[in-house]
């Protein structure tokens, strides 16, 4: 294994390098990347980034550290980044990746999932035995030397990495804040198909699973009873210190407000219902005068 790194960093074409194939890290057009695009175009790209060179090429490198100073280079204007060329196994590179970026303030739920994914797949990699009568100690699991460097159990590695198998929808949720870490762990375990016909719930009725409702659910799955339609009564059921809620099928207001999305409608409904109160109201008064 070669394991060599230039003494300096390296000019390299930004039209040669490729991002690494399948990284976790969600590379934003947001303020950050407006403040690092700013800071770029007044003092350049101060941190090198870092790469490897790609198999079969001869001029070619996949990004191990840098993507957003990559974008951020490539939206100021520059044709060329300064790199630091590492010569490592696609394995090597991703376990350098994920230990570049797990340090950074704020990691996303999908971002921490699937790189603990990554890692302990290249990891599994790195320890498969060539030799089967070695005596030497087996390695340690992938996932216990990933909750070793990051002072986590291993239990808490393997629930992060079942959050991979929540369909895109539910996962962007969970970055939102708007589904909790246990309750996405227990939905994870859903089949995709089911976990479509919760989301389709979610958004008709604005709701969200409580842990015990997701952990029945998962139950339920488990016990093949889970269908769609229990889904739907499972979220319907009232919570702990929840407020009663009225369900209206969408389209018997859709017939009056057609192509409407779905808060057009609650507003509509509310207005509808505040003009008809006023009518009542006019009503009353005008009874009032007429019985004196």
């Amino acid at each position: 294994m070669a394991n060599q790194k230039l003494k300096a960093p390296v000019n390299i074409p930004v039209d040669k390098i490729r991002p690494f194939e399948g990284h976790p890290y969600k590379v934003l057009d947001n303020d950050e990347m407006n403040n690092l695009i700013e800071s770029i175009q007044q003092k350049g790209v101060i941190s090198p980034i870092v790469v490897r060179p790609l198999e079969n090429t001869t001029d070619e490198y996949e990004i191990i550290s840098g993507h957003r100073r990559l974008r951020a280079s490539v939206k100021a204007g520059l044709e060329t980044v300064p790199a630091l060329i590492y010569a490592v196994t696609r394995d090597e590179a991703a376990i350098m990746l994920v230990d570049s970026n797990l340090h950074r303030e704020h990691i996303l739920p999908s971002e921490r999932a699937f790189a603990y994914k990554l890692k302990s797949e290249a990891l599994k990699h790195q320890g498969k035995r060539t030799d089967l009568t070695s005596e030497q100690p087996a390695p340690k699991l992938a996932t216990e030397q990933i909750a070793e460097v990051e002072n986590i159990s291993k239990d808490t590695v393997k629930r992060y990495i079942r959050l991979t198998y929540l369909i895109p929808e539910l996962l962007e949720m969970m970055d939102e804040d708007k589904i909790a870490f246990s309750v996405g762990v227990e939905l994870s375990f859903l089949d995709d198909q089911l976990q479509y016909d919760l989301l389709r719930v979610i958004e008709e009725f604005d709701c969200t699973p409580s842990y015990s409702q997701a952990w029945h659910m998962h139950r339920d799955f488990n016990e093949g009873t889970l269908t769609a339609e229990s889904i739907e009564d499972r979220l319907m059921a009232e919570k702990p210190n929840q407020k009663q809620m009225f369900k209206l099928p969408l389209e018997q207001v859709q017939r009056f407000y057609p192509n409407a999305n779905k808060q057009q409608l609650e507003d509509y409904v509310m207005k509808a219902c505040e003009y008809y109160n006023r009518a009542l109201q006019r009503q009353r008064n005008r009874n009032s005068r007429d019985a004196r």
